[in-house]
């Protein structure tokens, strides 16, 4: 929307654009460059004119007049008016024409200073609202007012904690330097061993060893005959070795297998947890059955800290995060970065921080590829109107009814979602329904989360609708196990379709009270969201030069403009509730006529490049033949409708694509990976782990499957549930490899999928297709918070995952289905 309105914009700057002759008086006489948007004078030189010194200063300060001033008048207007509205003063401005041609600048001083006065209005209209829109006061809902000048040092409090914060975290980044030892090269064999002492230990609560060989790297080949040892031994002070002089103070012993064929390097790693200063002995034997040499390769680090000390560490930084994201104190990107950079810092400070090259490989770029692609064909897609026709389309469907539009729109999302990647959904679907809702006079927001919520049910369903379920299928113990394909299908496609026929009714009574129309006439909605626009377009613009102040300043009258239209208007028409259309098929007649496809060669383009994308995201699943991730076909795929559709103003579609939104998932993919190296999701697991072991024997399975399904969607409705996936998958394996547990363990690894992916729609950044399609409908000028996500996600995900565990629950336990 914002891009349609600036290219209109822009026609409409170039349509009347000539030279003018000079008045009289030796200034430039102002022309008009727009019939709808008035007209445009720059002043420059202004003898005898002076501004008050503030005036002047604020003008110059913020950009709207400088050494030029930029001064915005409208022919239609005879008078000059001020109103007060909100504590911003609009202005409507005085045509030229009541004014002698013959009168000079001097002769009208007064009035030019009004019209002079409109730049730093502009400027700090567009400051108030950029202020208000980001305050964290308004998210919170108070029922009283607070005073400005509270407001103005609540706010000044806020960014002052904030710095202090990151400076503090700043500097402990800078002033622990990073503590990776290079690695020792080593070699073992079945006669010849290998020992080291680490005299400078020092007071380190914790050593992490790492080492790298011809290891298995599957859990399920572990039981081969050759592996090696590694024994870890820290001995007492000298004084208590000479009365217990057998006794150490740490041993553990290390076992890891070897691969037959000696093939791949992998990399092994575990933390040892030390009990004071004393050195520490490492040594390496191997067991095998020839007299064969082992190359390897190994490194250490110190840590100060414990687990438990990581762990409130890491506790801490993510309810830190959710602070500033629930109640909005900044944008969710920075929120993201704040608590990646905290993370960061409290690694270096244990002396675990990690080298830049290790946090740029945190970042999963497969995924911003295939986000990044994504955008570029929705943003080429959107220039055909083929989302409007769409939209009508969906309308005639449904027959003028909101609710029968609502299941056909959740319903085609969680369909789609099960074959496709659900980010890739909502990228297609977003739009669709935005303009759905225009036509409709719907507030979309609520249509949004309701079809994201689905969009995240669907995807449980199948091996490739979702990312956790991707990392299951793809494990090779699992597939060992006969965790694939079509038994994972098999077991989650009935219980997500029970899940969707049961979240229908729940729905429907959660947005029982909810109006979901507007509540105000389709004319007044339009103009509101009109003006968000105008506004946004006019904020995005930097006033570098003459010619984009001009604009700026063009684009804000035009909101002034449109705010004194809707003024009168809301004056005018009385507020009512719309109700469902009655001449549906009137208003089909006229929308069919209003929205209709406008390019149909790049429509056929986009349409054949886009189910060539899909096709390839279903053979990437099945075909092992082509060695393409989703990301390199989303990008391979933007490039080719590039190409075709030859787009020449390139700047256009990057405008499209969603920045922040990126930004925030690089950040975030940054952050979970810091807590992961802060034990934080380790210690999830392991807890996990010693509750199931904890129960008796016969009630085991039950309260594993409730334990795993629980804490799996909690987890994910927190952290990210990619790396919590990956991290439950070797704990639930080895927890089954366990004689005393004795634990099947299919139940097990679909109670994770369940749980995880069901639990993405508990919060906003529970998955990635809420944070995509927040994106998106904040850059239509429909961004929902975290707040009015939660009140409907989360319901809805404490009913879903109570019913994906009641099916879990009947075929596990009650039918025995563990093969």
């Amino acid at each position: 929307m914002y891009l349609e309105n600036n290219k209109k914009l822009e026609m409409e700057l170039t349509q009347k654009t000539a030279q003018t002759p000079p008045s009289l008086n030796g200034h430039m006489k102002a022309e008009s460059v727009a019939s709808n948007y008035g007209q445009l004078g720059l002043l420059e030189g202004l003898s005898g004119v002076r501004e008050p010194q503030r005036e002047s200063q604020q003008l110059y300060q913020n950009g709207a007049a400088g050494q030029s001033h930029c001064v915005v008048y409208e022919a239609d207007f005879s008078t000059v008016c001020e109103e007060e509205v909100q504590s911003v003063r609009y202005m409507a401005l005085h045509d030229p024409d009541c004014t002698d041609g013959e009168e000079s600048w001097e002769s009208s001083s007064a009035e030019l200073e009004k019209r002079c006065r409109l730049g730093s209005e502009v400027t700090s209209l567009s400051r108030s609202t950029s202020s208000e829109r980001c305050d964290p006061l308004d998210s919170l809902h108070w029922n009283f007012t607070l005073s400005s000048s509270l407001r103005y040092c609540l706010r000044v409090l806020k960014i002052s904690t904030i710095f202090i914060i990151v400076m503090i975290c700043t500097v402990f980044f800078s002033t622990n330097p990073d503590h990776e030892n290079p690695w020792q090269m080593l070699s073992v064999s079945s006669v010849e061993s290998f020992a080291v002492n680490l005299t400078d230990f020092g007071d380190h609560a914790l050593l992490k060893l790492q080492v790298r060989g011809p290891f298995v790297d599957s859990v399920a080949d572990r039981e081969t005959e050759e592996y090696i040892v590694i024994q870890v031994e820290q001995l007492e002070d000298v004084g208590l070795r000479r009365r217990r002089p057998q006794q150490l103070q740490a041993t553990y012993n290390w076992t890891i297998p070897l691969h037959p064929q000696r093939m791949d390097q992998v990399t092994k790693m575990r933390t040892f947890e030390m009990l004071n200063s004393v050195p520490v002995s490492i040594g390496i034997q191997a067991f095998l059955q020839d007299s064969q040499v082992v190359p390897l390769s190994m490194t250490h680090q110190s840590i100060y800290a414990n687990v438990e000390t990581q762990v409130v560490i890491a506790a801490v930084i993510l309810a830190g995060v959710y602070v500033l994201i629930i109640f909005e104190i900044v944008h969710r990107t920075l929120a993201a970065m704040l608590g990646s950079l905290a993370a960061l810092s409290a690694l270096a400070v244990i002396g675990d921080r990690p080298s830049l090259v290790t946090v740029v490989e945190w970042i999963d770029y497969g995924t911003l590829a295939l986000l990044f692609g994504m955008m570029i064909l929705v943003a080429i897609f959107s220039e055909t109107g083929f989302f409007d026709y769409c939209a009508v389309k969906a309308y005639q469907l449904s027959r003028g009814r909101v609710w029968p539009m609502i299941i056909i729109l959740c319903l085609t999302a969680a369909i789609l979602s099960a074959f496709l990647d659900n980010v890739t959904t909502m990228l297609l679907f977003t739009p669709v329904t935005i303009r759905l809702c225009e036509v409709l006079n719907l507030d979309p927001r609520h249509v949004l989360i309701a079809e994201v919520i689905f969009t995240n049910i669907g995807g449980a369903a199948t091996a490739v609708g979702d990312p956790p379920n991707v990392i299951i299928v793809s494990n090779q113990d699992l597939q060992k196990k006969g965790i694939d394909f079509a038994a994972f299908t098999g077991h989650m496609f009935l219980g997500v379709t029970l899940v969707l026929v049961t979240s229908f009714p729940f729905l429907r009574l959660l947005y029982w009270n909810k109006k979901l129309y507007n509540k105000e006439p389709g004319e007044i909605v339009e103009l509101k969201h009109e003006i968000h626009v105008w506004r946004l377009t006019a904020q995005r613009i930097n006033p570098a030069s003459r010619e984009e102040t001009a604009v700026k300043c063009l684009l804000m009258h035009k909101v002034l403009t449109l705010e004194s239209l809707l003024r009168k208007k809301l004056q005018t028409f009385q507020r009512q509730i719309s109700q469902e259309d009655k001449n549906w098929e009137t208003n089909i007649q006229e929308l069919q006529k209003k929205h209709r496809i406008t390019d149909t060669i790049l429509l056929v383009k986009c349409i054949s490049v886009l189910g060539v994308v899909i096709l390839m995201f279903f053979l990437n699943s099945f075909v092992p033949g082509i060695y393409l991730d989703l990301g390199w076909i989303a990008m391979f795929g933007a490039l080719w409708l590039l190409v075709l559709a030859d787009i020449q103003d390139f700047e256009i579609i990057l405008h499209r694509v969603e920045w922040a939104t990126l930004l925030f998932f690089a950040a975030l993919f940054v952050l979970m990976e810091a807590l992961a190296q802060l034990q934080l999701i380790d210690y999830i697991g392991e807890q996990t782990a010693v509750l199931i072991k904890a129960v008796p024997e016969d009630q085991r399975l039950a309260v594993a499957v409730i334990l795993v399904v629980w804490v799996s969607a909690l987890a994910s409705s927190l952290i990210d549930n990619i790396p919590f996936t990956a991290t439950m998958i070797p704990v639930l394996i080895n927890l089954s490899q366990d004689a005393d547990v004795n634990l099947p363990l299919n139940p097990l690894i679909y109670a994770l999928a369940m749980g995880a992916c069901l639990g993405g729609n508990g919060t906003l950044i529970g998955a990635s297709a809420n944070v995509v399609c927040a994106g998106i409908a904040e850059q239509h000028g429909y961004g929902f918070s975290f707040m009015e996500f939660f009140r409907l996600g989360f319901p809805m995900m404490l009913v879903s995952t109570s019913i994906g565990m009641c099916y879990l629950l009947v075929i596990h336990v009650a039918l025995g289905w563990n093969s």
